[in-house]
Order: C-alpha cells, then structure tokens, then sequence
C-alpha cells in the first residue's frame, strides 16, 4: 500500500501527521519537505455544515433574534 498523508514538520525536525493513519505493521515512510509555509487547517466537519447552517443564519428570523446585538453608529 502507497499512501499520502499531509504532514508538518516544526523546526526540530518533528513530524506531525495531519490525519490519523493505522498501520497493522511498521513500515517505512518518505517524508519530502515543502518550500512553503503550512496553510491554516480548516475542519471538514464546518466545511461541510456551512451550506446547511447557512439556511438557517440567512433567515430574517434570524436577523431579527439578534439585532438587539448589533450597534448602531
């Protein structure tokens, strides 16, 4: 089995997996560091309930609920 899995590696060499991996066995690994920064992770659990969520906070129910929280200039 060949498998990638996006990892970070700090300053003293640490290797962080970003996801988790189960292996039945030890096996060898190659780790190819990146000339760029990592981007910021976003959690697939909001990525995915954004677009459900988004009916509901988009709701005129909803903006009147709140509006005692906004300010007024």
């Amino acid at each position: 089995m060949i498998k990638t899995v996006e990892a970070i590696v700090d300053e003293k060499g640490n290797v962080k997996l970003l996801e988790q991996v189960r292996l039945g066995v030890p096996r060898r690994a190659l780790v190819t560091i990146l000339d760029e920064t990592p981007a910021a992770r976003v959690s697939e659990t909001a990525l995915l309930s954004e677009a459900a969520l988004g009916e509901d906070w988009n709701r005129t129910e909803e903006d009147e609920a709140w509006s005692h929280l906004q300010r007024v200039p």
